[in-house]
């Protein structure tokens, strides 16, 4: 159980220092729509989002080591403390003080994420989950993540990045509980894992995630999107893994009414993080616009 611990927290800041530099390159680019691939092919071709994978892969490389030796409804909730590093990763990054709001809404959603995981006390289940069981997850989870995409087409900036930072969660939350669901089958044989209709499930969920998780750096501060994000993933593994691997959560006494608590926390902390106050019209645009850098400069009065 320390080795999970300890690969989730390693991964929790490599996922963070990822995040930091794929948003300041998102946020360069023209806006587009949701699942538009053309964010996507031109982030391709930029230096900054190519760095970020840099530490994304060694964090994926450390979660997938942490599902191996704990549970889903543990590694998942131990990610969010990444939370903290990102927003203070770009304060220092930017040479500005965390905003207020941002810090209340990290400080409460990681409160609740840890007294969920103190009062449910989550333990592993079963390592292979069945098709029937999957294809559960496949339908509550696409409903999910088609609701929040129509829901942010009509609103502004900083709720749209939370509702497709929520959508991202989701699929990174399926995606982590299908890498435990391959990383545990996987005995060595590379042709079975290429077979493995798991396997391409991953590819397929967590290529929508990073699509979606891009649109959604692009609208708000970094706060908004990554608050929602980071707090649905773990949530939606949680639910996973107590449905899909029968994982157990204790809710007995007053074990019941703390998880409620949690939840709650989580909900507020999602809000605090999408809500405009504080965010002005500069942060939308382009590092280097906001420091006022790249102003066009006024013309000589004519003589």
């Amino acid at each position: 159980m320390t080795v999970s611990v300890v690969a989730a927290l390693v991964a929790a800041f490599c996922f963070a220092l990822s995040t930091t530099l794929h948003q300041r390159a998102a946020k360069r680019q023209q806006q587009r729509r949701a699942l538009d691939p053309r964010l996507l092919l031109r982030l391709l071709r930029t230096r900054l989002w190519q760095l970020g994978w840099a530490p994304d892969v060694a964090g994926v490389a450390a979660q997938t080591l942490a599902l191996r030796h704990g549970p889903l409804t543990l590694v998942q909730p131990l990610l969010a403390s990444g939370l903290f590093m990102a927003i203070l990763i770009e304060a220092v990054w930017n040479r500005q003080p965390v905003h207020r709001r941002d810090l209340a809404a990290t400080l409460v959603g990681t409160a609740g994420l840890v007294t969920f995981l103190a009062a449910a006390d989550p333990r592993a289940g079963v390592t292979d989950p069945s098709t029937r069981a999957w294809w559960w997850v496949a339908a509550v989870a696409g409903t999910a993540v088609v609701a929040c995409l129509l829901v942010a087409r009509p609103v502004g900036d900083a709720t749209r990045g939370a509702l497709l930072g929520v959508a991202t969660g989701i699929l990174y939350g399926v995606s982590a509980a299908l890498l435990k669901s391959v990383t545990t089958r996987f005995t060595g044989d590379l042709a079975a894992l290429a077979l493995d209709p798991r396997l391409w499930a991953l590819l397929v969920v967590a290529l929508l995630g990073v699509q979606l998780n891009q649109n959604a750096f692009q609208h708000g501060r970094i706060a908004a999107p990554l608050v929602a994000l980071t707090l649905t993933e773990p949530v939606t593994g949680v639910l996973v893994g107590a449905t899909a691997f029968r994982e157990t959560l204790t809710l007995t006494g007053i074990r019941l009414p703390l998880v409620v608590v949690s939840v709650v926390a989580l909900v507020v902390g999602v809000w605090l993080g999408a809500a405009r106050a504080g965010t002005g019209r500069a942060a939308g645009r382009p590092p280097a616009v906001r420091a006022g850098r790249g102003r066009v400069p006024r013309r000589s009065p004519r003589r």
